[in-house]
């Protein structure tokens, strides 16, 4: 008896640990097939092996996540109303419809939209001057709100909208025509204590970030934005100091240098303008976060990232540092064949970048380079270079895309382009 009970518990407790053992490799090899699914990734590789299809075919496609960014940005030129003859309040919200609906049509979920092109405004400001793109001349009030009506309509159609502001910029090769009597340019050089708070160079003027009145102004302008409009988030361009030359702020500069040589070693100029940024935007963030703490704040700088630091861009300091921005979309404006920044390599070099895990990744992608000569006719090589871009973007876990711009949404030269990567976006 004590035998029987024995043989039979043997082959009961063999049982389980055969059981147990087909268990664990069923386990085993279901997780092996999973990682076998998983999109291998995008490698950076030699810039001299990339083609236009190659990136396509490496790996499955991997879908969108269901909040991934599908923007278009939407420039000053789109919503011009100073050269028609109808200037009225209905026929700037017809414009902004037909807008509206285009980028719905094509996948879009997010409009990026310029609301301060040349330090004046979209909407009514107690800083700027009504922009000359709504009332006809800078300084005239259209008799509207502009933003107001784009904020409501963009919502009513169910996308978001962002507010795109030019930071520094107020004419550029004689553009706006006419700066209005208060514009702040006009208001500050009429006083010598505040006359280098703006400068005048290569045919444009700017403001000059090295003082702190002006990032307090610029700073404010972004929170007066955050703290009246609905928007969805606020977002800087890629304009920061026009050039590079030593005489746009030599005279500021040199103050700076008198004095820190007093307790050191002063900075060099691109360091030094580089902390002038970095204060701007940093200021810029907490105003937006000190009225809606949850109001994404973004910036689009060029692709390029030694473009971007020449120009006072501390992009790394924007992508590693917390309280300078939500995300960051570099301008990826070139395909796989580029010779210098290749775009799966710039890609793959942006996602590096981005190491703060509360700033999102968005990729440009340049739809106005489609179909032309842009490039040595390398964009006419193919019609999915935009859809491989996205696919290539979904592999380096971005978080979406931005496209340039909205007219060439609907555009005959970029109509297959355009068809392709839709399909791409709602795969």
């Amino acid at each position: 008896m004590v035998i029987k009970l024995f043989n039979r518990h043997s082959i009961f407790i063999c049982a389980c640990i055969l059981a147990g053992v087909i268990a664990l490799t069923m386990l085993v090899n279901i997780g092996r097939n999973r990682f076998r699914e998983q999109p291998s990734p995008v490698s950076g590789g030699d810039p001299s092996s990339t083609s236009a299809s190659a990136p396509a075919a490496a790996g499955a496609a991997v879908p969108a996540s269901s909040d991934e960014m599908r923007a278009v940005w939407v420039p000053y030129m789109n919503l011009n109303m100073s050269q028609e003859k109808d200037k009225s309040e209905k026929a700037f919200q017809k414009k902004f419809d037909a807008i509206v609906a285009g980028a719905k049509n094509c996948g879009m979920n997010t409009l990026i939209v310029h609301v301060r092109p040349f330090g004046d405004a979209l909407y009514k400001s107690a800083y700027f001057p009504w922009s000359h793109v709504v009332g006809g001349t800078q300084g005239v009030d259209p008799g509207y709100d502009p933003l107001a009506y784009m904020v409501t309509a963009s919502h009513k159609a169910g996308l978001k909208i962002q507010a795109w502001i030019n930071p520094l910029r107020i004419q550029v090769s004689g553009t706006p025509s006419i700066l209005a009597q208060g514009n702040l340019y006009n208001t500050w050089k009429s006083d010598a204590s505040k006359a280098g708070w703006t400068v005048d160079s290569n045919g444009g003027k700017y403001y000059n970030p090295a003082y702190p009145q002006v990032r307090k102004l610029i700073a404010d302008g972004a929170k007066e934005i955050a703290q009246n409009y609905d928007v969805d988030g606020i977002q800087f361009d890629d304009y920061f100091y026009p050039t590079q030359d030593g005489s746009f702020d030599q005279s500021a500069y040199d103050a700076y240098c008198a004095s820190a040589s007093k307790s050191g070693t002063p900075l060099g100029l691109l360091e030094w303008r580089r902390g002038n940024i970095n204060a701007m935007v940093s200021l810029v963030y907490s105003e937006i976060k000190s009225v809606k703490p949850n109001l994404p704040f973004g910036i689009a700088p060029q692709g390029n990232v030694e473009n971007d630091m020449n120009m006072g861009a501390d992009v790394a300091s924007w992508c590693s540092a917390q309280g300078y921005v939500d995300y960051i979309c570099p301008q990826l404006y070139v395909n796989f064949e580029n010779p210098v920044l290749p775009f799966d390599t710039a890609a793959q070099s942006w996602r590096k970048m981005v190491v703060n895990t509360n700033v999102k990744l968005y990729l440009g992608l340049a739809v106005y380079k489609s179909g032309s000569d842009a490039d040595s006719g390398t964009w006419k090589k193919s019609n999915n270079i935009l859809a491989q871009q996205v696919e290539v973007g979904r592999k380096t876990s971005c978080d979406g895309f931005m496209f340039y711009s909205w007219d060439y949404l609907n555009s005959d030269q970029t109509k297959e382009e355009v068809q392709n990567v839709m399909k791409v976006l709602n795969s």
